[in-house]
This record gives structure tokens, C-alpha cells and sequence, in this order.
């Protein structure tokens, strides 16, 4: 369930966790049992928030109420594009004073070429 925040004249503001269908709906204030209507005090926490999330909702509110036409997606990424799929870390190599290399995570018994 969502928060909201509320606004009693007499105690100030506090906020409750309601159901999305009372969101409109005056709310009880916990000190003083009065009717608080609810208001809307602090922003949404968006710039506090990390690029690839803020990326994300952007994505999601966009694919909402216009997705990505074939030839945006294109346009994008073309054939055999790898900005989406799983990374791969760069393979461990050491090299000897001989100059040599090394790879400390290969197979010990593969011989190299």
C-alpha cells in the first residue's frame, strides 16, 4: 500500500499507509482524531535516485502510453548489439617478467597456442 501524507490544522502533518481507492479520502489524524485531508508536502525522491533506475521509470512511464516502434529499436541497437545482454568481466591475465602471459583462471589442463 502506498503513503500518504495528511495535514492536521491543530497537530500538522503525518502520514498513513491507505489503500490506492481511499487515496482522496480525508484521513483520521492520530493525535487528536480530527478529519486531515491529504496533501501533497515533499517530491517524489528522483534526483536522489540512480541514473540506471531513473532510466528505467523513464522507460516504463514511455512504454506506458507510446512503446518503441521496430525501427526505434533499430535504430538503437543493431545486429549483434551487446549493450543489454549480461556483461562478460574481462578474463584475468598476468604476465611474467619474460613477458609471457598468464591466465591464473584457465583450465590447467588446456595447453595454449
Amino acid at each position: 500500500m502506498p503513503v500518504y501524507e495528511y495535514l492536521c490544522d491543530a497537530c500538522g502533518p503525518f502520514t498513513d499507509m491507505r489503500p490506492m481507492a481511499e487515496c482522496d479520502e480525508p484521513q483520521v489524524c492520530p493525535q487528536c482524531q480530527d478529519m486531515a485531508p491529504r496533501v501533497i508536502l515533499t517530491a517524489p525522491a528522483f534526483a536522489c535516485m540512480p541514473a540506471e533506475r531513473r532510466t528505467a521509470h523513464a522507460t516504463n512511464e514511455r512504454s506506458r502510453h507510446a512503446p518503441q516502434t521496430v525501427a526505434e529499436y533499430k535504430a538503437k541497437h543493431g545486429p549483434g548489439c551487446g549493450c543489454c545482454g549480461p556483461k562478460k568481466s574481462p578474463r584475468l591475465m598476468t604476465k611474467s617478467k619474460s613477458g609471457a602471459k598468464g591466465f591464473p583462471t584457465a583450465r590447467p589442463w588446456m595447453i595454449s597456442h
